[in-house]
């Protein structure tokens, strides 16, 4: 792996399966009483988010406390960035404490890969998500609930996700999630589809390794995951479809158009979810929609990353030792 993880399409289909398998023995450490390694112990992350964040945030802090890592979050709001200190001064800050990774939400595209190529901060820098840009992790842990979802115990082949049909719905204009989520599918082998109203699709799209569709229902029936987008109107400042109402009835996910779905297809969403608009209460809390495991995936994911960029490149997890014929 690189030294950063700043977008999905800088990971190697090797690299993402090695995250991947890294991430499911990560999972298999939840599954125990103490859900701690002491892989990173005395090691610094710093949680920079100048964006607000849940799922991300809890999720980056969870994987590093797991890892024995120390954890610093650093909010801009209620810190020295909102009477303007800028992002080099906060970086400087920051190396000045140690840090040895940094995990950064910024609402500027670019802002992960200007601090990366700096030379601010000699740690690893991840991106948490950056403006209209990128989320690598989410894509990760995206793939890892397909994995288990549609393969189950066999995956880990790295082959896992070859031909599967995988169509990303909504808001693709304003969506991090949807553009990390194309590079890597296709890095894994998937065939993406993207479904979304002209005005919300992006400029040279033709251009990204996907197909386009506006004909959500004809797509549906071939589909083994439809992921469903959020409508991020905190990002739109002209009116892209004419009235809420009429994109849940041509864009969102009901009951019905989800019994037309494969049997095996399942449903998911990076959240939050807005019910009722792009996906129906029915839909969210089926079994088929896979929304709480990509949290809990989430955990899993990002610790293996942080594992494989601060720890090494072998497994994290020592096997247990074969017994040898003296202590038979």
């Amino acid at each position: 792996m690189k030294r950063h993880l700043i977008s999905a399409a800088d990971l190697t289909r090797d690299d993402a399966v090695l995250i991947l398998d890294t991430a499911e023995e990560m999972a298999r450490v939840a599954d125990r009483p103490i859900k701690k390694l002491p892989t990173l112990r005395g090691r610094t992350v710093v949680n920079l988010f100048f964006e607000d964040s849940t799922r991300t945030r809890i999720s980056f802090e969870a994987a590093a406390k797991r890892l024995s890592a120390d954890v610093i979050n650093f909010s801009a709001k209620g810190s020295s960035v909102s009477k303007g200190e800028s992002l080099k001064d906060t970086a400087l800050t920051l190396e000045a404490m140690g840090a040895d990774a940094v995990v950064i939400r910024h609402g500027a595209s670019g802002a992960p890969y200007r601090l990366a190529t700096s030379g601010w901060i000699d740690g690893a820098v991840v991106n948490a998500g950056d403006g209209t840009h990128e989320h690598p992790t989410q894509a990760l842990l995206d793939a890892f609930t397909m994995r288990r979802r549609l393969v189950g115990a066999d995956a880990g082949t790295g082959r896992d996700l070859d031909g599967r049909r995988i169509t990303i719905v909504g808001d693709v204009l304003h969506s991090r999630v949807a553009r990390s989520n194309v590079h890597l599918l296709h890095t894994l082998g998937a065939e993406v589809t993207l479904v979304a109203p002209p005005t919300l699709v992006p400029i040279g799209v033709e251009q990204w390794p996907c197909e386009v569709s506006y004909d959500r229902d004809s797509v549906l029936p071939k589909s083994d995951a439809v992921m469903m987008l959020r409508v991020q109107r905190e990002r739109m400042n002209a009116a892209f479809f004419p009235t809420e109402r009429e994109y849940s009835r041509r864009y969102g996910l009901d009951g019905d158009r989800m019994a037309r779905m494969p049997e095996h297809a399942i449903v998911m969403h990076p959240g939050p979810m807005n019910r009722g608009m792009e996906i129906t209460a029915q839909v969210a809390d089926s079994d088929r929609c896979t929304a709480v495991e990509q949290v809990a995936n989430g955990v899993s994911t990002r610790m293996a990353v942080l594992y494989l960029l601060l720890g090494g490149n072998e497994s994290a997890i020592s096997p247990t030792p074969a017994r040898t014929e003296e202590s038979k």
